[in-house]
């Protein structure tokens, strides 16, 4: 079913909106962190430490078409807002001929960059064999990601966030028998769990691109629907591709982050790697609560209905700041039990490390949850350019912490990184959001006297 956002109380929409999507969020977590927990428990240090190493250019590639995708879904929620059900299936037809041949570009280069990148990160010797076998089997079936987060970015944006949950679930629970399967079983090491992941998430994008098609009079496409203005391109692009580039900006920021820590080799790496995990099963609310924004403000942008956009960015602003402090909470209180589940009998030094760098995210969680709350609202509202230069400043405040902090005051400098990179982030976004609201508040006031 689809989910109308255009009329109702916004707190309630949020809330019930939110619930599967969030436990979608954290399912398809799983996917990584099954990964880490399996081979930290049954491969040891170095391999977790490759695995772990990766996780930011696994990023770049998958945070340019989760960005590439979502931007394409707006269109299609400000069609479905505004009612046009041809505008809404040319929309989705033209998002299905975009994703499918930017992925075919992004798999072959990033398969040609793979190594070169490796070696640009410091990737320690005793972890880069590791590291490189896992890596290239992810971005080779990175299209099983980018059709997935196409289908369920349609799905949501006609309100309907429950369907992709329930296949994101049997993936997941197909992902972890894999996962066990190919390293124990079949001794297949860091490429078992790699396999694991492509299978599982191939899984979970069949299910739902089959389900949409069967289920949903409106996503059976024909011929003709593909015969799409070259405006529909256009505005995809215009929203799309700020929105990956923020995505890649923010992965190149990380990475730059990963080569400093590489640089302290493989324990201060296998420890960041669990507390990284952590952080993001943590965070997975305020993520949510992004794509929740997004999906209200496309709708009501579409019918014109501005003072809902207002009072719904207020509410779910509230929302985030209070699980913000909740999930920091969870971070001080069960942090250091939490990161036990990656490693067999982590040593003192490890525990030490991650339980550092959970501190220091902690203390900065409300800005890292409105991050996703105004990104995605200006997004909605077709303001591209802001959020994609937040992710710049973002990428520049991590890159300079990490490489300077460090030399000053040891593995603290790494903690802060992420930290500096949010407030970096948010600050603009926050000051643009209501610079344009206010600027629709006051031609919505001229109106009266013009007509």
């Amino acid at each position: 079913m689809t989910n109308d956002m255009t009329q109702g109380k916004p707190f309630k929409l949020f809330i019930w909106f939110s619930i599967p999507l969030l436990i979608g969020n954290i399912f398809q977590q799983l996917y990584s962190m099954v990964d880490t927990i399996i081979v930290g428990k049954f491969l040891g240090e170095e391999a977790l430490a490759a695995v772990g190493s990766t996780g930011s250019m696994f990023f770049l590639v998958n945070g340019f078409l989760l960005g590439l995708t979502s931007g394409f879904s707006v269109m299609v929620a400000q069609r479905f807002g505004a009612k046009d059900e041809k505008g809404v299936r040319k929309a989705i037809a033209s998002n299905i001929t975009l994703t499918v041949i930017v992925t075919f570009v992004v798999t072959m280069v990033m398969l040609i960059l793979k190594t070169p990148l490796l070696k640009l990160m410091n990737t320690p010797e005793n972890v880069f064999q590791y590291a490189s076998t896992y890596i290239g089997i992810i971005y080779a079936g990175i299209f099983t990601q980018a059709f997935y987060n196409m289908s369920a970015g349609i799905l949501r944006a006609l309100g309907d966030s429950k369907t992709p949950l329930y296949f994101l679930i049997i993936a997941s629970i197909v992902n972890i028998v894999l996962d066990l399967v190919f390293i124990i079983n079949f001794n297949m090491g860091v490429a078992g769990a790699a396999y694991a992941t492509n299978i599982a998430q191939g899984l979970a994008a069949v299910l739902c691109i089959v389900y949409s098609y069967k289920k949903f009079q409106i996503l059976r496409l024909k011929k003709e629907d593909f015969k799409v203005p070259a405006s529909y391109y256009r505005t995809h692009f215009h929203i799309g591709l700020p929105m990956a580039l923020q995505f890649s900006i923010t992965a190149m920021g990380v990475m730059t982050l990963q080569s400093a820590i590489n640089i302290f080799g493989s324990s201060v790496m296998a420890a960041y790697t669990a507390a990284s995990k952590v952080i993001q099963l943590v965070m997975q609310p305020l993520v949510t609560y992004g794509v929740s924004t997004a999906t209200f403000v496309g709708q009501n942008l579409g019918a014109g209905l501005y003072h809902r956009i207002r009072e719904g960015v207020r509410t779910i602003t509230c929302i985030s700041i209070a699980t913000s402090i909740l999930s920091s909470s969870v971070l001080f209180l069960f942090g250091k039990y939490l990161v036990g589940f990656f490693l067999e009998n982590p040593s003192p030094e490890v525990i030490s490390y991650s339980t550092q760098v959970l501190n220091y995210a902690g203390i900065f969680f409300i800005p890292l949850g409105l991050i996703f709350v105004y990104r995605n609202a200006l997004q909605a509202m077709g303001q591209s350019f802001i959020p994609m230069m937040a992710g710049v400043f973002e990428l520049v405040a991590r890159a300079v912490v990490a490489y300077t902090l460090p030399a000053l005051i040891g593995f603290t400098g790494i903690c802060l990184a992420d930290p500096s990179a949010w407030i970096a982030a948010f600050t603009p976004l926050i000051i643009v959001y209501f610079i344009k609201m206010r600027k629709v508040e006051r031609e919505m006031a001229k109106e009266p006297a013009t007509n």
